[in-house]
């Protein structure tokens, strides 16, 4: 693990600023009347309806006071969205953290936010009106930066801390043993190992409330012969500790082990655990929840799973831009059919795609989209 001789530049490059209490950001966070640019389908005929308007929003996380904080990378802050009025529409927001360092992954844990930058995660205290009290305190360093330089964490029931670590490249064998990874810590950022390897981009990690394992969202290689259109199938992984999930060295398909012909080395990925599940090439599953708490979705839904899917760039008939659902039985995934469709129009085109999906403290799920600055709210 990194010293911590570097954990003062984890919390930004300038100098971080606390934000005030008691004042919005200015701007309306309550989206405009009227439909969207092209109709969204949800599953059994549910209701989806705009909850907030918020610029790059990426990752959510609901607050202890009730208000869901959302993770602006691009602006290196994290928004706080407050539904004042309880109408199902949020009507203020403020900025909760500001001057971080590519912040992906946020998560409360005891009394803490913690905001996982690019090069490690900072732990912050929020005041009543849900912004910063101080500036954020690091607590651990990551590489930083690279191909994938979104990092994202979760707190397992140990209360230990998961953080996932992408790659640097599409394909390669990589110097730096934390790349590829999802690092365990104790909850207060100290001692960490790599837990598994073998993850070339694991965006998505939820923790599984009935077998309490962690899983994740996998986004596998590019540009793969002879089939880079339907090769390799993104995953699901369900982490083990000292496992080898077989980035760089092979791919799951049908439950097998494949060999990239790069390196074509089948003894290896002999030793290499394959996906819990298979899903469409290049879909990009990034954030994911489990709906054990989804109580206003049908009861049928209950501890399924549902993954947001950014959607591809290198098919040439684009896939992706949707929400799904994972179903689930005996702790494991099954299958895999549409939730939210109709960000991505009939000619490929996209008005939306989806980056988070949590479920909201009423018992509906909220989706985040970082292209249309969206959060929708879904439920019966």
């Amino acid at each position: 693990m990194r010293s911590l001789f570097a954990l003062a530049s984890i919390v930004g490059i300038a100098s971080v600023s606390v934000a005030c209490g008691g004042s919005s950001d200015g701007g309306s966070v309550t989206p405009p009347d009227g439909s969207f640019p092209s109709p969204l389908t949800v599953a059994g005929g549910m209701h989806i309806n705009y909850f907030a308007k918020v610029g790059g929003a990426r990752v959510m996380a609901l607050g202890p006071d009730g208000a869901v904080y959302v993770s602006v990378p691009s602006s290196n802050k994290v928004v706080r969205v407050w539904d004042a009025n309880g109408d199902n529409v949020a009507d203020s927001s403020r900025t909760a953290v500001d001057g971080l360092n590519g912040p992906s992954g946020i998560a409360f844990h005891k009394g803490f936010l913690y905001i996982a930058n690019t090069n490690g995660v900072v732990r912050v205290t929020l005041n009543a009106q849900g912004t910063a009290t101080a500036s954020p305190v690091a607590v651990n360093t990551l590489p930083g930066g690279g191909g994938h330089s979104t990092r994202t964490i979760v707190f397992g029931a140990d209360s230990a801390m998961y953080v996932s670590v992408g790659s640097s490249c599409n394909l390669c064998v990589e110097t730096d043993s934390e790349r590829a990874t999802v690092v365990r810590f104790n909850e207060d950022g100290s001692s960490g190992h790599v837990f598994s390897r073998g993850l070339r981009n694991a965006v998505g990690l939820a923790l599984n409330p009935t077998t309490h394992k962690v899983w994740v969202s996998q986004n596998e290689r590019d540009n793969v012969a002879p089939d880079h259109q339907d090769l390799p199938p993104e995953e699901i992984n369900i982490l083990q500790d000292g496992k080898d999930y077989g980035w760089p060295y092979c791919y799951s398909l049908n439950g097998a082990a494949v060999p990239n012909p790069e390196y074509n080395d089948a003894g290896r990925c002999a030793t290499t655990v394959t996906a819990a599940l298979e899903m469409q090439a290049h879909s990009a599953p990034l954030g994911m929840t489990f709906l054990n708490r989804a109580t206003l979705l049908p009861s049928e839904y209950r501890g399924d799973l549902l993954v947001a899917f950014h959607g591809s760039w290198d098919r040439d008939q684009p896939t992706g831009a949707k929400v799904v659902r994972v179903r689930i039985s005996g702790g494991l995934p099954t299958s895999v059919e549409d939730f939210v469709t109709g960000w991505q129009r009939s000619d490929g085109s996209r008005w939306g795609r989806p980056a988070d999906v949590q479920v909201y403290k009423d018992g509906s799920v909220l989706i985040s989209d970082d292209q249309s600055g969206s959060i929708y709210r879904v439920a019966p």
